[in-house]
């Protein structure tokens, strides 16, 4: 923490509170534990201010592409790209910060189901009453295709219970649903919910997350100094904490 918090004073060591900035931070909910933590520990260390907000990756790229203002997005790599084409964050700005794999979370204290190969998934799958997921996130979709490919599609379709993004795990928390099937990442620092593990490696894949700087950046040097921040070695332990593997 003391390393971390050295190397943002030595970003913006120039900084006087009479200067402290606010600059605004749109983020997809995959990395949320982390990129809120790293955020919150930029704030302490530089005495600027981070106005932090939310929202599944394809809805914050529909607000940017409506016009909406803001100095930094974590977004999917996919998705930056795609705003730097079209000229909404600078082009070469993006910044990759890590990735992780789908996980399964339970109600803290349930019984936890095996998943440790495609059968046992599968089963624990099929077993369950509902099974919750992120109806828009790149982890939701991702999951639905893996019941086409496993071949229980169709014998799922009534146990599926699409969520909004922000409330994918807490569905489970309030029992309203026998497990999730999410980016790992997103479990975190989630409270009433125990984590399983990671869906068998057979079927995992990795969603990556990684920040721009928005071409309308009102502080063009506190957000590139956020982005340096964002992605230095020294951030690589609270990364690791909150399920992200550092890139």
């Amino acid at each position: 923490m003391k390393i971390l918090f050295a190397f943002a004073t030595a970003l913006l060591v120039s900084v006087s509170a009479a200067q402290a900035a606010e600059i605004k931070v749109l983020s997809g909910n995959g990395a949320k534990a982390a990129v809120r933590e790293l955020c919150t520990q930029f704030e302490r260390a530089t005495g600027n201010t981070i106005n932090l907000h939310f929202e599944v990756n394809a809805d914050l790229k529909k607000k940017i592409e409506a016009g909406e203002s803001f100095d930094v997005a974590v977004l999917n790599p996919p998705v930056i790209d795609a705003l730097a084409k079209e000229g909404k964050i600078v082009a070469g700005s993006r910044a990759d910060i890590g990735r992780a794999g789908l996980g399964v979370a339970v109600r803290k204290g349930a019984p936890k189901p095996d998943i440790s190969s495609v059968d046992a998934f599968k089963r624990a799958l099929l077993i369950a009453h509902a099974v919750a997921y992120p109806g828009k996130g790149a982890s939701g979709i991702y999951f639905v295709s893996l019941l086409d490919r496993m071949g229980i599609k169709a014998k799922m379709q009534d146990k599926l219970k699409p969520m909004a993004a922000e409330d994918s795990v807490e569905v489970v928390a309030r029992g309203e649903a026998d497990m999730v099937v999410v980016v790992a990442t997103r479990i975190s620092d989630v409270p009433g919910v125990d984590v399983v593990g990671p869906i068998p490696e057979e079927l995992q894949t990795k969603i990556g997350f990684a920040a721009g700087l928005g071409s309308a950046a009102k502080d063009v040097a506190t957000a590139q100094a956020l982005i340096r921040f964002l992605t230095a070695p020294a951030a690589a332990p609270t990364l690791r904490a909150k399920g992200v593997d550092p890139i």
